[in-house]
C-alpha cells in the first residue's frame, strides 16, 4: 500500500463496552465446556449453533451476509461503492478453547459498524466481517483453512475432500450443518484487512504494553511421523534388542527442544501429540503417531530447522531399527504485513493514549492469508499470564475495549483514505 494520508478518526465515537461483553459471554455460552470455554470444532453441530448466532447478529444489522463454496461467512456494510475495508477472525475452537480466540476479532468487527451506525457516521467505502472456516486446525488440517481457500491458496474442491481426524469429510460436513454456500472462492480481495485478535502470548503483559501493532506472523512447518517398531514383551525383551516407537517418540521430543534453545531467537518447536499402539502398560509398542510443530519468523532459519530434524531422523531410524515416515500437514512461510497499515494501528493507539509494541504474531491467523491478496496487519491486546487455547484464557474488557476502539478507528481511516490522492 502507497503511503497513507494523515489518520482520520472518527471524531471520538467509541464502542458500547457493554454490548461487546454481552456478545462475548453469549457466544461463549455455545458449547461451554467447565472453566468458562467452549468448545465448537470446525463444522460440528456446535460450531453450525455459533455460526447461527452470529449470522443472526449480522442479519439484525441489515448487513449483506454471503456464505461461500468452503463455508467462509462475509457480511458487508454496503454503504458506499467501492473494495471494502474487513475484518473478521473465526469462531471455531480447539477442544478447550477459551472465550475469545477468534470471537473477539468477529465480535469487535460487528461491534465497530453498530456503532458507526448508530452515530450516524458512514463510511467512504464498505466495511466487511468475515468468519472464516476451520482457522484452528484442530479438526481438519491445515489450519487457516477457510482463508487460505478464500485468497486461492487452496483449491475449493481440495479443500472439500479434506478428512477430519475423525474421518468426516469436509465438505459433507458443510453440506450436513446447512453452510455449503455458493458464493464463489477464491472471493474478491478486499481494500484492506485489519485483524483484532488477543496476543495468546505474555509479552504485552509482562512488558506493559495495552497494544500490540503487529508487523509479520511466524512461518509454521506441522508434520505428522509414523514410527514403526516391533510389539515385544516389555519384561523378556532385551533393551538392546529392543526397536522402540515410544523411546523414538521421546528421543524426538527432546531433541526438538534442543534444538529451539540451541537456535534461540524466535524459534519454537513442539511436540503436541503423541499416540502409541497398542497402548499397553506391559507392551513394547509397535508404532507410535507423532505430531511437531516448527515455527520460525525466519524463513531462512526455518528452513534450517527443517533440515536438521530430517538429518535427525534419518540417523535415528537407522540407530533404532524403525521406519519413520513423515506427512506434511501445513507448511506456511513467515508473513509480513504491510508497514503502512502497521504505522496506521500504531499512530492510532497512540493517539488513543495506550502504550504500543511492535511485534510478531508466534501464532496462525487468518490476516497471513489476506497479506497475499491486500493490504494486512493486526492488532493484539493482552492475554493474562499467556494462556489461550484453555478455558482460563482471559483479557481484561479495559483492553478489550481499547482494541475494538483501535480498530474502529483503523478501519474507518482506512476508508476514508483516497487512493487518488496517496502520496508515492
Amino acid at each position: 500500500m502507497k503511503s497513507l494520508n494523515p489518520v482520520k478518526t472518527s471524531a471520538g465515537v467509541r464502542i458500547d463496552p457493554r454490548r461487546l461483553r454481552s456478545r462475548l459471554d453469549e457466544l461463549g455460552a455455545v458449547s461451554p465446556i467447565p472453566g468458562g470455554g467452549s468448545c465448537r470444532l470446525a463444522l460440528t453441530d456446535e460450531d453450525r449453533a455459533g455460526r447461527d448466532l452470529v449470522r443472526s447478529w449480522m442479519v439484525d444489522l441489515g448487513l449483506r451476509v454471503q456464505v461461500d463454496g468452503i463455508g467462509n461467512m462475509i457480511a458487508t456494510w454496503e454503504c458506499a461503492s467501492g473494495d471494502p475495508v474487513m475484518t473478521g477472525s473465526h469462531i471455531d475452537t480447539v477442544r478447550t478453547g477459551g472465550r475469545y480466540d477468534g470471537n473477539y476479532g468477529v465480535i469487535a468487527g460487528l461491534e465497530v459498524i453498530e456503532t458507526l451506525m448508530t452515530a450516524g457516521l458512514t463510511p467512504s467505502r464498505p466495511m466487511s466481517v468475515a468468519v472464516f472456516t476451520n482457522e484452528e486446525g484442530a479438526r481438519f488440517q491445515p489450519d487457516m483453512l477457510g482463508s487460505l481457500v478464500y485468497v486461492g491458496g487452496l483449491g475449493v474442491e481440495e479443500a472439500l475432500d479434506t478428512r477430519a481426524i475423525d474421518g468426516a469429510r469436509l465438505g459433507d460436513e458443510l453440506t450436513r450443518i446447512g453452510y455449503d454456500g455458493a458464493f464463489p472462492v477464491p472471493g474478491p480481495a478486499p481494500y484492506a484487512f485489519v485483524e483484532l485478535h488477543i496476543e495468546q502470548g505474555p509479552l504485552l503483559e509482562a512488558e506493559g504494553f495495552t497494544i500490540g501493532a503487529v508487523d509479520g506472523v511466524q512461518g509454521i512447518s506441522w508434520q505428522e511421523l509414523t514410527i514403526t517398531g516391533q510389539s515385544n514383551h516389555a519384561g523378556t525383551t532385551p533393551m538392546s534388542l529392543r526397536h522402540d516407537p515410544a523411546y523414538v517418540a521421546g528421543a524426538i521430543t527432546v531433541f526438538l527442544r534442543e534444538l529451539a534453545t540451541e537456535m534461540g531467537g524466535n524459534q519454537v518447536c513442539t511436540v503436541g501429540k503423541i499416540d502409541l499402539s497398542p497402548n499397553l502398560i506391559n507392551v513394547v509398542p509397535a508404532s507410535a503417531l507423532i505430531t511437531i510443530d516448527v515455527r520460525n519468523t525466519d524463513e531462512m532459519l526455518l528452513r534450517q530447522a527443517e533440515d536438521r530434524i530430517t538429518t535427525f531422523l534419518r540417523d535415528l531410524s537407522e540407530r533404532e531399527g524403525v521406519g519413520i515416515d513423515a506427512r506434511r500437514l501445513a507448511r506456511f512461510e513467515p508473513v509480513i504485513f504491510d508497514p503502512e497499515v502497521v504505522r496506521l494501528v500504531e499512530s492510532i493507539a497512540l493517539e488513543h493514549g495506550h502504550t504500543v509494541k511492535r511485534m510478531p504474531s508466534g501464532a496462525g491467523h487468518d490476516a497471513q492469508m489476506l497479506a497475499r491478496v491486500c493490504p494486512a496487519a493486526m492488532i493484539f491486546v493482552p492475554s493474562h499470564r499467556g494462556i489461550s487455547h484453555n478455558a482460563a484464557e482471559h483479557t481484561d474488557d479495559v483492553d478489550l475495549v481499547a482494541g475494538a476502539n483501535v480498530l474502529l478507528d483503523t478501519m474507518w481511516s482506512l476508508t476514508e483514505n483516497d487512493p487518488n490522492k496517496e502520496s508515492e
